[in-house]
């Protein structure tokens, strides 16, 4: 079962309208009562706007009088803005011996990640007698964020976690 978004959902819009009767709302708001369909459409072309079924499946449907190319306009705007609402957090990690190459093939990765307007966290992972060379994983981290610098800001700096150095980049 396929769900409809707005963009899908289809609209019937004045002369498309089949149902005999309808329940009017005016252009303001007001509710106007039960009216034919051919009473809906001259208010509606008197108003100068559009009559759109809003509520098919109601008993009468229900129809309002409004620009339909303004209400098309905002009903994309309202769920282009919900969707930019969801930022996940994506994980790279990587450890200190890591190589140049891998190291670019995860930071382009990184840079995906931040251009689809998600949060980054960049882990270096310590094991063993890695521990003892803290450094060598700061070098990384440090790397890595030089070349995130374009795209992504850090976010509260780098901490360590017992076995990880953790940073976390936000989109710019």
């Amino acid at each position: 079962m396929r769900s409809t978004t707005i963009e899908e959902k289809s609209y019937r819009v004045n002369e498309r309208i089949r149902s005999p009767q309808v329940r009017l709302i005016g252009a303001e708001g007001e509710q106007m009562g039960i009216v034919s369909r051919d009473q809906a459409l001259a208010a509606a072309r008197e108003a100068g706007l559009d009559l759109v079924e809003v509520a098919p499946n109601e008993q009468p449907p229900v129809c309002r009088i409004l620009d339909f190319g303004k209400f098309k306009y905002l009903q994309k705007k309202r769920s282009q803005k919900s969707q930019a609402q969801q930022m996940k957090l994506k994980e790279v990690r990587v450890r200190p011996g890591t190589g140049e190459a891998d190291l670019n093939v995860k930071i382009n990765r990184a840079k995906e990640f931040l251009s689809d307007r998600d949060k980054v966290q960049v882990s270096v992972i310590f094991r063993g007698r890695e521990l003892a060379h803290i450094d060598e994983g700061e070098k990384v981290l440090n790397f890595i964020i030089e070349r995130l610098a374009e795209v992504g800001k850090v976010e509260g700096g780098i901490s360590r976690q017992s076995r990880r150095l953790i940073c976390t980049f936000v989109p710019k």
